[in-house]
């Protein structure tokens, strides 16, 4: 099993930043395909950020394309602690949403895969509100 805790969100002025971070924690001993997703309320999930296993292969939503990273920071990974984060910049209003970290090995993929399907993570975190104002 693995454990996904998000934290960052907050609230913050149109033109702003925030960094949210997701620990994940236990059988993490293989590399994870992580992802981030957010939900407007009253909208359907939607697909923000990917990385593969390897890292090699990022995609991003086309509306936070160039204003959002996704990184991993692979100096404070061990086999059973891998911690993620989206640096969002340049926040619209429309960006309200809640944000959602999720992680999965992909054992049936390459590498190289990263997923912007949320049916292929089988790991959630409990999500973290990120409210923009104009």
């Amino acid at each position: 099993q693995v454990q996904l805790v998000e934290s960052g969100g907050g609230l913050v002025q149109a033109g702003g930043s925030l960094r949210l971070s997701c620990a994940a924690s236990g059988r993490t001993f293989s590399s994870l395909a992580m992802g981030w997703f957010r939900q407007a309320p009253g909208k359907e999930r939607e697909f923000v950020a990917a990385m593969s296993r390897s890292e090699s292969n990022i995609a991003y939503a086309d509306s936070v394309k160039g204003r959002f990273t996704i990184s991993r920071d692979n100096a404070k990974n061990t086999m059973y602690l891998q911690t993620m984060y989206l640096q969002m910049n340049s926040l619209k209003p429309e960006d309200t949403a809640v944000y959602y970290c999720a992680a999965d090995h992909l054992p049936s993929y390459s590498n190289s895969y990263s997923s912007k399907r949320d049916e292929e993570y089988g790991y959630w975190g409990q999500g973290t509100q990120v409210t923009v104002s104009s």
